[in-house]
């Protein structure tokens, strides 16, 4: 019978023998002056586990007191081979306890001793359930995963990113602190989803963060300032579309930067504005224009919202006002109805745990009510609050439309998201709850804590008479 409920005993036993220090027949001496620390081991477990180990030990040879001669891996920090060590022996690793810098340096140290499936571990971990740190860190990721060729997978979806979603980096943490050859790869994409003259004010900001000297205030700007803000954005400035521009936006943001121009774009941008009269123009066929997707849902295979429904969640999740026109198509795919699956939690964390970006909605019972939030991080089941700035709730007072609505975003990032394996979906401390193991299909609840508003009125709790999670996909 395929029963693995033997693997956690054998797995305790061999940290044991670690632990004890008993028996051994390997020394490593892992880093470098003044860190430096010695670890004892068993030939025959690094042997099957690391292939860069074996081939070390298979040269060396044993002395008359039975111990190995030393290992030495100096490029690896101790702290880090010690959590190595522990996933080499017993096969885990509590990835929650290590901030992401620790993951990366645990990917690199594990590409040195060759343990592949470490890497591939360690890499889904990051796409699946870090997305929004990759994405306000993306220099970094980027950066550590084409440095190594055994990171793949971050490769591909740092390159997925750049291709389809390249505005999110310009929004990243450290986005100053982009390569230039990054950079540009960005601004000349055909699909980067903003207007040019945003595109334009974050080269700027770009190139200014790279000289700390430059005067933030541009009237203060010397002909020396100019030249090194120039010097900075000659390699980017021909990647920018100037003649997507209107008039006005080229008056305001482009004209008093005119010195960091080459001479002949200047005085043709110069002739080719001066001849426009109003304000609001562009000119004509001088850019190529950058590529706007318009919104393409498939079928939404819903009981509780409409097209309408979607639609105006798919802005609040893009931050985008009513007004705004979605250019991004998104598909919502069904992971969990109450009415199909069943109104209990394990059911809902049997369909949900590990998926991010869902949407969670549900029909208040006897009226026609809809309460719903947005997790932008995965579900588990470990009991614990997970970090985001960008999980919301949400309610609309009449299933057939979407007029009278509340959008209430989370404010203490720490609390926004519940993981409880014993409750549905939980959205703060409180602020919007869905039924527990003692209560099928109701005693759900919604009060304000950790959400900026209130999305119910009565502050009792209610019942629900569906609920449906829908995990957002970018097609």
């Amino acid at each position: 019978m395929g029963d693995n409920s033997l693997l956690p005993k054998l797995s305790q036993n061999l940290l044991e023998i670690l632990n004890d220090g008993e028996y051994y027949d390997v020394t490593i001496e892992v880093g470098n002056d003044p860190y430096v620390k010695i670890f004892r081991a068993h030939m025959v477990i690094l042997y099957c586990r690391s292939p860069y180990l074996k081939r070390i030990l298979s040269t060396k040879n044993k002395k008359n007191d039975g111990i190995l001669a030393h290992i030495k891996l100096p490029e690896i920090l101790p702290e880090i081979f010690q959590i190595i060590l522990r996933y080499i022996y017993g096969g885990k690793l509590i990835l929650e306890e290590y901030d992401i810098s620790n993951i990366i340096k645990i990917m690199d140290a594990a590409s040195k001793l060759s343990l592949q499936e470490l890497i591939n571990y360690l890499q889904s971990y990051l796409i699946e359930m870090k997305t929004n740190w990759i994405e306000q860190n993306f220099s970094m990721i980027y950066q550590a995963s084409f440095e190594n060729n055994s990171f793949l997978e971050l490769q591909k979806y740092c390159t997925n990113l750049i291709s389809d979603e390249p505005d999110k980096i310009f929004k990243s943490l450290n986005f100053s602190s982009i390569p230039e050859k990054l950079m540009i790869s960005i601004i000349q994409s055909d699909k980067l989803q903003m207007s040019e003259v945003q595109v334009w004010e974050h080269v700027l900001k770009w190139g200014l963060a790279q000289n700390s000297e430059l005067p933030s205030d541009l009237t203060s700007f010397s002909v020396d300032d100019f030249n090194t803000l120039k010097n900075i954005l000659q390699q980017l400035i021909p990647f920018i579309r100037f003649y997507n521009l209107t008039s006005k936006e080229f008056s305001d943001k482009v004209f008093p930067y005119m010195k960091i121009l080459p001479e002949d774009l200047c005085m043709d941008l110069l002739k080719t504005y001066l001849d426009l009269l109003d304000p609001n123009s562009k000119p004509d066929d001088k850019s190529k224009p950058r590529i706007t997707k318009k919104i393409d849902f498939k079928t939404i295979d819903s009981k509780i919202i409409t097209y309408q429904h979607a639609e105006l969640i798919l802005k609040w999740i893009n931050r985008l006002e009513i007004t705004d026109e979605l250019t991004t198509s998104h598909e919502f795919e069904l992971l969990f109805r109450g009415s199909r699956d069943g109104f209990v939690p394990k059911n809902f964390h049997e369909f949900c745990d590990g998926k991010s970006h869902t949407i969670t909605v549900a029909k208040v019972k006897d009226s026609n009510e809809i309460v719903g939030g947005y997790n932008p991080i995965a579900w588990n089941s470990n009991n614990e609050y997970s970090n985001t700035k960008d999980s919301f709730i949400f309610s609309f007072e009449n299933n057939n439309g979407i007029d009278n609505h509340i959008l209430s975003r989370v404010v203490n990032e720490q609390w926004a998201i519940r993981n409880h394996g014993k409750c549905g979906p939980l959205f703060g401390i409180g602020d919007l709850y869905f039924w527990n193991d003692i209560s099928i299909n109701g005693n759900s609840m919604s009060k304000k804590i950790n959400y900026d508003k209130s999305i119910k009125k009565a502050k009792d709790k209610f019942y629900i008479e569906e609920l449906e999670v829908f995990q957002i996909i970018k097609t």
